[in-house]
């Protein structure tokens, strides 16, 4: 994995905004709505489909100690994909990403200005749509080089030029020697 890659991946790991349910008929109710019945729950877990029926009307309160545990694991391990989703879905429609970064910056420009890479402390919030496209080429299997540039062109719009108001000639910018790079949506 690259940079980019692995930002994205703790990105991901530090957005979980909501909590998986903690009781077991909580648990159990949203089992069974992952799995659409009480009959593929129970086979999931091991148990009988009564069992599962009984926890989730709270006819029992307490699960075995191996059954509680693989219960708690199959909801975590359903429920954050669900936040994951929904959290990206949420960047790349309306919230946008923030990257935060120490990196050495390289540009091309118009005569008369320099276009020696320097490292900067960058901490610039992109638009939506870069955040998108971070996505898509991520699920795309895109390498890091081309997520780089990703960040790099929202860099030369958003922080180098302004959002159109400064550095119209400024025509490429690059992202090298990578410090640290944190995102956040």
């Amino acid at each position: 994995m690259g940079d980019i890659e692995d930002a994205i991946e703790r990105a991901d790991r530090e957005s979980f905004t909501k909590d998986p349910p903690k009781t077991l008929k909580g648990q159990i109710g949203f089992l069974i709505k992952q799995f659409g019945s009480a009959k593929a729950v129970a086979a999931e877990l091991g148990v009988t489909a009564d069992s599962v029926n009984r926890y989730r009307r709270g006819a029992r309160k307490h699960a075995r100690a191996d059954v509680a545990a693989k219960i708690d694991d199959t909801v975590k391990a359903r429920w954050q994909p669900l936040v994951r989703k929904r959290r990206q879905k949420q960047a790349a429609t309306t919230g946008g990403i923030t990257v935060e970064t120490r990196a050495r910056f390289g540009y091309t420009s118009s005569a008369g200005s320099t276009d020696d890479g320097r490292f900067r402390r960058l901490t610039v919030h992109l638009p939506a749509t870069y955040a998108q496209q971070l996505f898509d080429a991520r699920d795309a299997g895109a390498s890091d080089q081309q997520m780089r540039g990703i960040i790099a062109e929202g860099f030369k719009e958003v922080y180098f030029q302004d959002g159109g108001g400064r550095a119209m000639g400024l025509s490429d910018v690059e992202i090298n020697d990578i410090d640290y790079l944190d995102l956040d949506y």
